[in-house]
């Protein structure tokens, strides 16, 4: 995959940590992420060597084990995973997303007991927001999490958990005071190995994004420590609110990165590809919706890269990142739908790459926040 030009965030240490990350996984995720997803799941091993190699925790502080950079080199992994076509790693959520859920509100000593962890690769995290009722409505959780003497007593469930069966460490959105609604709510980290009580459910099958486990997850009177509380009692509504922009930028960066890569597969498809004794790429339908793909590939590249820009300086505002959450994975399957057409049959075969890209990109515009809600966000602000 060529780089894109130009990219407003990128500088020449950027451009090297891009080039170690990319050798890095044409080495070790392209040979194996076809295993990956037979085996609905990445080796513990590969997070070991990804920690290694520093692309884990890129922007978590060196005094805990990160790389000490920012958000674009977080920008540049999502963007190298997706140019090689990889859905299997969820680095996005235990490195950009839970990783930072632990520096922004954990105590001193939480941060060094589980960031080294987490930035080595020695201990894979999950969030755990969604239950089987309740999606994009966070208010509306019924996991609850009962204090009880120097514990909470967690009940509940959890279902579409990516990291779920890997997870060491899960960050579970709770009830502690369920009359208080929004208010109510509170962030409970459960360590896997000391919580009795804490069971794993079935891998569940998905229409894409085969090798990155999504699991369902129960807690039945599962005692976690005070201490395991993240962030303040009642705070976890805000304190979610404040991290989902950005979740749901890095979502953005991800897609973008498909569409780059959707429109040079294609073009270089129908190049070689020949109809009527001529390349497609002689007809004009062909030219014309690949003029309309590019175009919106420079487009969306523009305004994500403005979101980027504006959330490294910390001045990203909610209704932003909403927009390039929105508007990013919009494009992205309107750009795949007309790449596949341009496959024709070859287009529904999974052994080619636009296929395979057609599944996994769907959950986009679902996952952090449906792209119904981002509007209605984007519309609270005008």
């Amino acid at each position: 995959m060529h780089d894109p030009r130009p990219i407003a965030w990128m500088n020449s240490d950027l451009a090297m940590f891009r080039d170690a990350v990319r050798r890095f996984l044409a080495d070790e995720a392209v040979p194996n992420d076809e295993r990956w997803q037979k085996q609905r799941q990445v080796d513990r091993e590969f997070y070991l060597k990804a920690g290694s190699m520093g692309m884990l925790c890129p922007s978590i502080p060196e005094e805990y084990g990160g790389g000490g950079g920012n958000f674009a080199h977080e920008a540049i992994v999502n963007e190298e995973l997706n140019y090689i076509g990889c859905s299997s790693f969820a680095q996005g959520v235990h490195g950009t997303i839970c990783a930072h859920y632990i520096l922004a509100y954990g105590n001193e000593e939480q941060k060094q007991r589980w960031l080294p962890k987490l930035c080595s690769g020695e201990w894979i995290c999950a969030i755990a927001m969604t239950e089987p009722g309740t999606g994009t409505d966070l208010q509306a959780v019924k996991t609850r999490a009962i204090r009880d003497g120097d514990h909470y007593v967690l009940n509940g469930s959890k279902i579409f958990i990516s990291n779920g069966q890997l997870a060491d460490l899960i960050i579970v959105v709770a009830k502690t005071d369920p009359s208080q609604g929004a208010k109510g709510i509170s962030l409970i980290v459960v360590e896997a190995d000391k919580a009795p009580g804490f069971t794993r459910g079935r891998t569940l099958e998905k229409l894409g994004m085969h090798g990155q486990d999504t699991a369902e997850l129960f807690f039945e009177d599962v005692r976690v420590p005070v201490a395991n509380l993240l962030g303040s009692e009642g705070r976890g509504f805000a304190e979610l609110m404040n991290q989902l922009p950005q979740e749901r930028l890095t979502i953005a960066v991800g897609a973008q990165a498909c569409i780059e890569r959707a429109v040079g597969l294609t073009r270089d498809y129908v190049k070689q590809r020949k109809i009527f004794g001529q390349p497609m790429m002689e007809l004009q339908n062909t030219r014309f919706k690949l003029a309309e793909c590019e175009t919106v590939s420079r487009v969306t590249r523009a305004f994500v890269d403005e979101c980027v820009v504006k959330h490294i300086a910390g001045q990203l505002t909610p209704a932003e990142a909403s927009m390039a959450k929105y508007w990013a994975t919009d494009q992205l399957t309107r750009v795949i739908d007309e790449c596949l057409q341009l496959h024709g049959g070859y287009g529904y075969m999974m052994e080619y790459a636009i296929t395979r890209m057609y599944a996994d990109t769907r959950v986009q515009r679902i996952y952090g926040g449906a792209n119904e809600v981002m509007k209605e966000l984007i519309a609270r602000s005008l």
